[in-house]
This record gives structure tokens, C-alpha cells and sequence, in this order.
């Protein structure tokens, strides 16, 4: 399984249930990735989607701890456990983790490859990720070269676990 994000200098994911930024080609490269694949999230950030709906040409698999909760157009179920069942139905290389940052940290046992967009600045924020560069399990297989959204500077990166 894949992990997929965007992180500031911190590692810093969100502020109020909102992404930090939004660059053009971090949300290209994510559609790219994601469509026509599976995306497992948690209910918030389901509820930050444009009208709180399922991405479009994905199977959307929404983790809550509320069981009355249903969503048109998207697989709901109440633990991590019940979405790893879910998502061995498909190719786990094309299941992808796309927040928020309980569910990262969760998920990020079962997965082997994040594609991170490194943003190298610091942003107000109160949602994090674990810091893969510390992790010795998890190395940069593949990093682009710079780029610039206005005056911010950000790489893609791949990183695998060993």
C-alpha cells in the first residue's frame, strides 16, 4: 500500500482540517496517482473535500468510529482493521492513504511506498506526520528536482521502506 501527502519543513500536514497549501502540481500528481485507484481516509478528511463527496473515479473507503455513518459513493467502515479487509480486495499497489494524519500514522505499518511533497517552508499548523528522514526503516528512493509555486520551493519525493 501507498501512502500520499504533502508536508512543510515540520512535516506538518494540516491546519483546521485544511491541506497547508495548495499547488497546482502537488493536486495534478495526486490525481494522477489516485484515479481510477483506491483511497482509504478518515472521515474528516472526507468532509474536506469539495461538497464533503467521494473522489470521483476511486473507491473511496472512509474510516469511522461512527456507526451510523453513510456515504453515497463510498465504502464506510469503523476501524483500521475493517479497511485493510476492504482493501485486500485490490492490488495493495493501488491503495492509497490520503489522510488525515490519525490515519496516516495508523496505516503507516501496512504501507512500503510514500510519494511526499517536500514544501521547504514552515506553516502554522496542528496536524502532523511522522518525520519518514528519521525513520531508518524508510529511505528516499526518489527525489525530483526543485521546484517553485510562486516563491515556495517543494520536491517530490518517493520514499520506500527497506
Amino acid at each position: 500500500m501507498n501512502l500520499i501527502f504533502s508536508v512543510d519543513k515540520n512535516w506538518a500536514i494540516g491546519y483546521k482540517n485544511e491541506l497547508l497549501v495548495r499547488i497546482p502540481d502537488d493536486m495534478k500528481q495526486f490525481r494522477e496517482k489516485t484515479t481510477g485507484k483506491v483511497i482509504i481516509m478518515g472521515r474528516k478528511t472526507l468532509e474536506s473535500f469539495p461538497n464533503g463527496k467521494p473522489l470521483k473515479n476511486r473507491v473511496n473507503i472512509v474510516i469511522t468510529g461512527n456507526t451510523d455513518y453513510k456515504v453515497e459513493g463510498a465504502v464506510v467502515v469503523h476501524s483500521v482493521e475493517e479497511a485493510l479487509k476492504e482493501a485486500k480486495k485490490y492490488n495493495s499497489e493501488d491503495v492509497f492513504v490520503v489522510g488525515g494524519g490519525t490515519i496516516y500514522k495508523e496505516m503507516l505499518e501496512y504501507c512500503d511506498t510514500a510519494y511526499v511533497t517536500y514544501i521547504d517552508y514552515a506553516y502554522a499548523a496542528d496536524t502532523f506526520m511522522v518525520n519518514l528522514d528519521t525513520m531508518p526503516e524508510w529511505y528516499v528512493a526518489k527525489e525530483s528536482e526543485e521546484n517553485t509555486y510562486f516563491d515556495l520551493e517543494y520536491y517530490f519525493r518517493t520514499y520506500k521502506r527497506k
